[in-house]
């Protein structure tokens, strides 16, 4: 399904955005050297909750996923890329983590991402994948806005991401979101310009570019969610929810500290 949401409904998607841009920011500033993926979730928890807002994971059961994913975000550490279940793992210096986030506040959902590295920062390898990441849904966003197709979209997040030197799983990446998280267009990390679903405004998509250092192929780790690189390489991910508006692509998940 496609949903094109009212013009009067952008401003719950704009709540929304904010919610989930606020709460990842806040559980980057606390997620330390020793802070346990499982305190990151309670956290996570406690702010939805207090917001009046609703987890679209703790009931979430895909059937990709093993039974319903009972926790309130995806915390992916190092080899770990997409759909980290959280467990007893308290953080080490220099871990790469990624944090991914839906809500659904007021009927309608927001769904963001973003990696960093914990405590010691001097890991280059793993900066410049976070960076191409960032890059690339950069590209993404700027090619999205009303009359374009969503493989003008795939085929920017691609072309940045290739031209980094790094291979492209074709398994999972973007889709559209509105009352509810996981909806139609699937939107490819690499693609072909000027094919696929002609863009509207009232359109929400969550646009997620994830790379892994040295491979394509992911496993699924063994608590049935966590997909890992085949490789044991670390990861990265980065994602934004955007409204597509009559202007072009309004970015609904940008941190307080970035807007205008």
């Amino acid at each position: 399904m496609i949903e094109i949401l009212d013009p009067t409904d952008l401003p719950r998607a704009r709540e929304a955005g904010a919610l989930v841009a606020g709460i990842l920011q806040a559980l980057k500033s606390r997620s330390t050297v020793g802070t346990n993926l499982l305190d990151i979730d309670r956290w996570a928890q406690r702010m939805i909750t207090e917001a009046g807002a609703q987890s679209c994971y703790v009931d979430y059961e895909p059937s990709f996923g093993r039974g319903p994913f009972g926790h309130y975000i995806c915390t992916s550490v190092n080899d770990a890329v997409l759909h980290g279940l959280p467990y007893d793992c308290p953080l080490a210096d220099g871990d790469l983590l990624t944090l991914d986030l839906a809500v659904s506040q007021g009927g309608v959902v927001a769904d963001s991402a973003v990696s960093f590295i914990v405590g010691d920062t001097t890991h280059p390898e793993s900066l410049a994948m976070i960076d191409a990441t960032e890059r690339a849904l950069a590209a993404g966003i700027a090619a999205a806005g009303p009359g374009a197709r969503i493989g003008d979209i795939s085929h920017a997040i691609g072309s940045v991401l290739s031209a980094a030197g790094y291979a492209i799983n074709t398994e999972f990446g973007g889709h559209g979101v509105g009352s509810t998280m996981h909806q139609d267009p699937h939107i490819s990390n690499t693609g072909r310009p000027g094919r696929g679903y002609k863009l509207r405004p009232g359109l929400l998509l969550a646009l997620e570019p994830w790379i892994m250092a040295d491979t394509a192929e992911l496993v699924t780790d063994a608590d049935g969610w966590t997909l890992r690189s085949a490789t044991g390489c670390r990861t990265a991910h980065s994602e934004h929810t955007i409204a597509i508006t009559d202007d072009g692509a309004e970015i609904l998940t940008l941190p307080e500290r970035l807007r205008a």
